[in-house]
């Protein structure tokens, strides 16, 4: 057989076009991921930072308003009766510190609901016990657990969730181009089950990040991972070349950054602390910690934020199904397929 010509160049107008519009795709991450993370993490300041002063004399009510005037904006202080109060206010995750003033005086702080908040806190208590002469004493009623001592496990549990999530989204998408949507599916849930299992392995018997209730983050892992690849399989159907640009935003920009596993919304600018309230990285961070640490306080509501993007996941594969079905032609040539099949593989390798 007769060796193929060597390319003339002809065709090399086209072939630059065809790479330089494939480039636009990392440049969009770039600046994405760039406006992402430093516009969540570059300045992080308290705003509306709850804390508590133990004490129910004048003095405690006048160091309460004064911290808060001078605060200005910073901390949200109040005052509570007692220690108990105090430590239930923590547990419960509505205050973050609570400090008891005399000759020596004490903060009370959780850092298992979050260490940089609890590190600013400390900060800030740090100062006023100064001012009054004295050495702060810290009491943490939350710790959490040894394998985890900087509280960040869970969110680097998260990272690795999603990446082995939106990363599968793009091969599935790819290299299951020509495959029926059911068994894109099928893909999608055993992939989320693998995902999850290693997951857990993580953070149980490998690192120790949580020392307790290990069934629970297996199953909050899968909620978690599944409605991300079910998610991501459906947008496939329409978005197409674009897909892994648009789940890289929904569940690595945004996501990372409003879950509150680095700074809760206390420390970040508003519009992350609005995401914090339903995004699914936050839904799951503060369910393992609720979970784990705080005797699955508020966990019903983590759950049911996990629970609703995994149904947004099956709506959007049921609707990506019935789309494709519209579109089919009643006898498709199957010589398209993997023409298609290659150019998706194109977009997950920019993975």
């Amino acid at each position: 057989m007769p060796a193929r010509p060597a390319p003339t160049g002809t065709n090399a107008p086209g072939a630059l076009r065809h790479v330089l519009g494939h480039l636009l795709t990392p440049l969009l991450m770039c600046v994405g991921m760039g406006l992402a993370y430093l516009g969540a993490f570059h300045a992080p300041h308290p705003h509306d930072l709850r804390v508590d002063v133990i004490g129910s004399g004048p003095s405690a009510q006048v160091l309460a308003q004064t911290l808060h005037d001078k605060g200005d904006g910073a901390l949200d202080v109040r005052t509570v009766t007692d220690r108990d109060a105090a430590v239930s206010a923590l547990r419960e995750r509505t205050s973050f510190g609570a400090y008891i003033p005399g000759p020596r005086p004490e903060l009370l702080v959780a850092s298992a609901s979050s260490d940089t908040s609890a590190m600013a806190v400390e900060k800030v208590f740090t100062k006023v016990a100064a001012g009054q002469g004295a050495p702060l004493t810290v009491t943490d009623v939350a710790p959490v657990s040894d394998g985890d001592p900087t509280g960040q496990g869970i969110f680097f549990l998260l990272v690795a969730l999603s990446i082995g999530s939106y990363a599968s989204v793009a091969v599935i998408g790819g290299a299951g181009a020509a495959l029926p949507p059911r068994i894109r599916a099928l893909l999608a849930a055993g992939m989320s089950l693998v995902v999850s299992l290693i997951g857990t392995v993580f953070a149980g018997p490998l690192f120790h990040l949580v020392d307790q209730g290990l069934a629970g983050v297996w199953a909050m892992s899968w909620l978690y991972s599944a409605g991300i690849l079910l998610i991501g399989v459906g947008l496939h159907t329409f978005l197409r070349r674009w897909t892994t640009l648009g789940v890289m935003v929904l569940f690595v920009m945004l996501n990372f950054t409003s879950s509150g596993g680095i700074y809760r919304p206390e420390l970040q600018p508003g519009f992350f602390g609005a995401l914090h309230a339903f995004w699914n990285g936050a839904g799951f961070v503060e369910g393992v910690r609720s979970h784990v640490y705080f005797d699955g306080h508020a966990l019903g509501g983590h759950l049911l934020v996990l629970a609703l993007w995994f149904l947004a996941g099956v709506a959007m594969t049921a609707l990506a199904g019935l789309t494709e079905a519209r579109r089919r032609p009643p006898r498709a040539a199957s010589t398209d397929a993997p023409a298609e099949t290659e150019e998706e593989m194109e977009e997950a390798v920019g993975v």
